[in-house]
């Protein structure tokens, strides 16, 4: 576990209470002022730092690879940023530069991938949306129409697509999804996103069918042949988008599908509270978003939603506690497995409970990515990208801001 992770040098929110003089107790754990807000000195420091990392990453951008147009590690994910940004300012010159890096990826589009994160789904959907927000009707709807020709790959039976997020299936329902959230609720047609919903359950019950698991697990999906766990190439990924209130999954198939299918990732927990990356994985060692407790929180949290059980609630406060321990990573400050996608686990815990304890730890994982580059860490391959490097650090350091609206880019919602 040491190997994989720093160990937490941070004092936790139980400890930060003292009493003033008018005998009240205040919370002093910086980085809260006097009312448990995030303090406005701390909102500058951010403010300032991510300044200086912007800076840094346009300038690393600069020897990144050419053709990568992805949301993952290439230029849509950069546009990504960008959108996040205006989000946060309203200021449109970060508005056009997401159009610039769109315009980009959208002249090396190669039809080979048709997800959010990895194919030209991405693009197309974060085009649909930056024209929309430029009041670019015609280029806008282009991109719309273009995204929804994607689907017959999609929808075809004889297609050896995968279901999850990063290359599958409900990588292209998100990115109807996502343009549904940003343009407008019937942008893309409940028809369309019905069609996609059923090829994701029927892939998932035929194989759980051919595995004979259909008792215990309803819908079982894989990827090179293994059953992956996580929210990146794994079943919480592809439940999490299933549960969305926009996928429109019918109650009956929540009820009796899915349900059963995450109570079945339930019972594979490890006894530290983290989760294998795959079913037939024994070893307890990855605490990332795409592999691990920070992915599986989210679909917990979900399901918490969704059917309104306590027994996901507490088991997703029990992640928090796992992210909280080991989720400082040696392997970097990145989204997918590093640790500022860890942060956005507390994020969402703190989203759903409004306890100060989650936001608090949130602004700790993001003081750690403040000091960005010095303890340490392994140096991505994409190391300005969304997913894997800068881009994705300063997208969660951006959240400090309004802590309430914060979105795991191209996952939550």
């Amino acid at each position: 576990m040491e190997e994989r992770s720093f160990p937490n040098p941070y004092t936790d929110w139980d400890q930060g209470v003292l009493t003033s003089s008018s005998g009240a107790e205040v919370d002093y754990n910086e980085p809260f002022d006097g009312e448990g807000k995030v303090s406005s000195s701390f909102q500058r420091k951010v403010q300032s730092k991510i300044k200086d990392l912007l800076q840094q990453m346009e300038e690393g951008l600069k020897t990144a690879d050419p053709h990568d147009f992805s949301t993952y590690t290439g230029w849509t994910g950069i546009a990504l940023l960008y959108v996040q940004l205006y989000r946060g300012s309203n200021d449109v010159a970060h508005l056009q530069r997401a159009l610039d890096y769109v315009k980009r990826s959208m002249r090396i589009l190669n039809g080979r991938k048709v997800t959010f994160l990895c194919g030209d789904a991405g693009p197309l959907a974060v085009g649909a949306v930056v024209h929309h927000k430029l009041g670019n009707a015609a280029d806008s709807s282009d991109c719309l129409s273009k995204l929804l020709q994607l689907q017959r790959s999609v929808l075809s039976a004889d297609s050896e697509m995968p279901d999850e997020l990063l290359y599958g299936r409900a990588g292209y329902l998100y990115a109807l999804l996502y343009v549904n959230k940003e343009i407008g609720g019937d942008t893309v047609d409940e028809a369309t996103i019905s069609k996609v919903v059923t090829a994701i359950i029927e892939s998932g019950k035929n194989l759980s069918a051919e595995l004979k698991k259909t008792e215990r697990c309803p819908l079982l999906y894989e990827w090179h042949k293994k059953q992956y766990v996580g929210a990146a190439h794994g079943l919480a990924g592809i439940f999490y988008m299933l549960m969305q209130p926009g996928a429109r999954v019918h109650p009956d198939v929540l009820s009796e599908l899915v349900r059963p299918s995450i109570d079945y990732i339930r019972h594979k927990r490890f006894r530290s509270g983290n989760f294998p990356s795959s079913l037939s994985n024994e070893s307890d060692r990855l605490v990332h978003w795409c592999h691990g407790a920070p992915g599986v929180i989210h679909v917990l949290i979900m399901a918490y939603k969704v059917f309104k059980e306590e027994k996901y609630l507490k088991e997703a406060l029990e992640c928090g506690e796992v992210i909280w321990q080991r989720g400082l990573l040696r392997k970097g400050y990145g989204i997918c497995h590093g640790t500022a996608g860890n942060g956005y686990a507390f994020l969402s815990l703190y989203k759903l409970t409004q306890e100060k304890k989650y936001l608090y730890r949130a602004c700790k994982f993001a003081e750690w990515c403040l000091d960005y580059g010095t303890h340490g860490c392994r140096i991505p391959d994409r190391p300005y990208s969304l997913f894997e490097g800068l881009a994705g650090t300063i997208h969660y350091l951006s959240e400090m801001a309004a802590p309430e609206a914060s979105c795991f880019p191209a996952f939550e919602y």
